[in-house]
Formats: structure tokens, sequence, C-alpha cells
């Protein structure tokens, strides 16, 4: 059995590697929902499903790896805070003040290190604000012409998950897919973005 001293993937990740982020979190998914399902609560549990979670903690640990300094950091520790981060979030949305911009309804919130937003924020800009070129600034133009490169499933399925808030499980009926391949859409055209918009 590999101990984390021996494991490559955890060599990368301490190194900034997004692509070791999927593969890495994977492995331990079983143990970041058990602490995901701790906290969670009955109530928003009725609102939220613990993959959504993981899925949000997926995307904000791709978007901000590389600004994290894991060298003397429990990888798996920061996981959970990022975790936290998207419970504490969920419960504002669900069960704070009903009046709140969409960004903050919507967006997973920019990590530590990042500079501008993060991914899903410029995400969510791009796709809400009104299209005149000039009023964008180059990551949203950037960003914009990557969505370009997406198939339309995916742009759907962006839209619907960041602008709609729509859980996996709803946009997994909306597409006639399984619940498992949305989420797996999902990771990959955040992946496809990050790498087009060069982060």
């Amino acid at each position: 059995m590999t101990t984390d001293s021996e494991d490559p993937l955890l060599e990368r990740l301490r190194a900034g590697d997004r692509d070791a982020v999927g593969p890495w979190l994977e492995a331990r998914r079983g143990a970041l929902a058990a602490y995901i399902e701790r906290p969670l609560g009955g109530a928003l549990r009725r609102k939220i499903e613990p993959d959504d979670l993981i899925q949000d903690v997926h995307a904000e640990a791709i978007r901000s790896v590389a600004q994290i300094d894991l060298a003397h950091r429990d990888p798996f520790g920061w996981l959970c805070q990022i975790a936290e981060r998207r419970i504490v979030d969920a419960h504002r949305k669900f069960f704070g003040s009903q009046k709140r911009n969409a960004n903050r309804e919507l967006a997973l919130n920019a990590g530590e290190g990042s500079q501008g937003g993060g991914l899903v924020d410029l995400l969510i800009a791009s796709m809400t604000t009104a299209s005149q070129a000039f009023s964008r600034d180059q990551r949203q133009i950037r960003l914009l012409a990557a969505l370009e490169t997406l198939p339309e499933e995916q742009r759907t399925a962006l839209r619907m998950r960041y602008i709609e808030g729509l859980p996996s499980k709803q946009i997994a009926e909306a597409l006639q897919k399984t619940d498992g391949a949305v989420r797996v859409m999902l990771t990959r055209a955040l992946a496809k973005l990050q790498q087009e918009l060069g982060e």
C-alpha cells in the first residue's frame, strides 16, 4: 500500500498540478463525504445533495491549488476547509437573508490567494452581464471565447449549475444523463475553461 509520502499524486498536488486534483480527491471521496455529512444537518440536506457540495469542493480545489502552499499542510484538511466554507455558504443561501445579489447566491467564493475572483465567479459574471464586448475585461473575453469551444451540452450544464443554481440530479434529469455523468461533465468543462484561460 502506498503511503502519503510515497504518493506521486500527492507530490503533483503539492506542486500545484491541477490535473492531480481530480484523481487525488476521488481516492478520498468517501472520507470527504463522511466529513460533509456530519455538519450538514437534516434541514440543509433536504436542500442540497452532499455530492453537489463535493462537486463544488472539486471545482474550487482545481481553481486554487496553484495558489495554496501544501508543502507543510495536510491536503485533506485543505479540502475539508473548502467543504466547510461551502456548507456555510449553503446555510446562508437557503436560511439567511432573502436579499442577496446573484453572485453571492450562486458563486463559489474566491479562495485563498486568488486574484480578482475565481473561475466560477468570472463564469457567472460573463454569462449574466451585458453582451457588449467593451463592457467586459480581457479575462471575460477570453472566457467567452473558451466557452465557445465547449460542446453545447457542456455549456448548458454549466449554465444550469452555476447560473440557475440547480443540483446535479436535476441537471441529469433535464439532460437525460446519470447524476455521475453530469458531475464528470461539469468537472471536465471547468478544467477545460481553466486550461484555455491558462490559469
